[in-house]
């Protein structure tokens, strides 16, 4: 009888519009033959998740140990979190109860969702941080509607926090607050949910309260304890294919509201273009984070990136030699830890690029000392 309720409230609505009241009064106008009180609050509970926030998703996605909420079908609920990926004991009651919530979900994010268009992408604000929504209709998803939810919690440990938890050591600490101190331009590099935001967003903390940092983000991931931290957030276009607003066209309005360090939140496309330009003019200390799983990858990453803005391999190796001084390398361990692994110094050789890493692992290698002699005072011994 419940899941029939729902299905009258939900034509009711359908009919009469929704508004501050509406859905109080349509339960109240359908549920006249429920027996008794334990039956009606099953029915808000249910109605609640039909038509509020992410549903049943919603307990899954306030744990702040959670990052993604996977749903491959109606029972089969997934989380990753600190203990890895682990099936839930949420469950949908159909198939079509999934696919609704897919689609008010596209629908909240501005993006369109049906038989015409079987998949969407998009962001949607809540209060446990923007959460990242793709979703995937059959029959592109045989086996049922596919929905994936990545909670983007903002980035908020400083580098002592970070210390505690085993991402570096103490000497790693001195090394990172000495580039910073330095201004070096850097680039945090790591795979998918190594600690890359997290690590800079520290980094930025450490900036002294005197300089102005402006940031560019797609997500508003990064939230260092800094009284000078201005972030700009690019649009998606609306579910009429407009109103973008690229992070390409956020590096230029960053330029024209004098920061003294720009930062670009994640490096994905022609806006390294952009950033080059900008840390070759002056503007030292700024910072990016970029997908890839080794220092060794950033100079072939740098140049499939800067070829969408019609840079030449030359013409990018050039630039980054001459902005960018260091890469700091993530990793996440089978434990789900993160750490530090690798700082690696950015330089033009003979054959192009070279990233050579100066410390792994907590030890300098052969290349440590062009990295130290860039660095105020000498920041460590042998082990960091």
């Amino acid at each position: 009888m419940t899941t029939d309720l729902v299905d009258r409230v939900r034509r009711r609505l359908a009919r009469e519009g929704t508004g501050a009241t509406a859905l109080a009064e349509a339960v109240r106008a359908e549920a006249n033959g429920i027996a008794g009180h334990q039956e009606l609050l099953e029915t808000l509970r249910m109605v609640r998740h039909e038509f509020v926030g992410a549903g049943p998703l919603e307990p899954l996605l306030a744990d702040p140990d959670v990052t993604d909420v996977l749903v491959t079908a109606p029972t089969e609920v997934w989380v990753e979190g600190a203990e890895g990926l682990r099936k839930t004991e949420v469950a949908f009651a159909d198939e079509d109860a999934v696919r609704r919530l897919a689609q008010r979900l596209a629908t909240t994010a501005g993006r369109r969702l049906d038989d015409a268009q079987p998949f969407a992408d998009g962001w949607i604000p809540g209060p446990h941080g923007r959460v990242r929504l793709h979703a995937v209709l059959p029959p592109l998803a045989p086996d049922g509607t596919c929905l994936s939810l990545r909670v983007l919690r903002p980035a908020k440990h400083d580098l002592a926090e970070l210390q505690r938890l085993g991402t570096f050591g103490a000497t790693g600490a001195s090394v990172l607050r000495a580039i910073v101190a330095a201004r070096l331009a850097f680039l945090v590099t790591g795979g998918t949910g190594a600690g890359k935001s997290t690590l800079l967003s520290a980094l930025l903390g450490a900036v002294p309260p005197t300089e102005r940092i402006v940031c560019v983000e797609d997500a508003g991931e990064l939230h260092p304890s800094h009284p000078q931290f201005v972030r700009l957030v690019a649009r998606p276009p609306n579910v009429e294919g407009v109103g973008e607003v690229t992070l390409r066209e956020l590096v230029r309005q960053a330029l024209r509201m004098r920061p003294d360090r720009l930062v670009v939140g994640e490096v994905r496309g022609r806006e390294v273009c952009e950033l080059l330009a900008a840390l070759n003019t002056g503007h030292e200390g700024g910072s990016g984070t970029l997908h890839a799983n080794s220092p060794n990858e950033v100079p072939a990453r740098l140049e499939a990136l800067a070829a969408l803005g019609g840079l030449s391999r030359d013409a990018v190796h050039s630039q980054v030699a001459a902005a960018i001084r260091v890469v700091l390398h993530m990793v996440r361990g089978p434990d789900n830890t993160r750490r530090l692994a690798e700082i690696a110094v950015v330089r033009r050789g003979g054959d192009g690029l070279q990233v050579l890493t100066a410390w792994q692992d907590g030890i300098w290698t052969e290349h440590g000392p062009a990295l130290r002699t860039l660095l105020p005072g000498d920041p460590g011994g042998k082990r960091c």
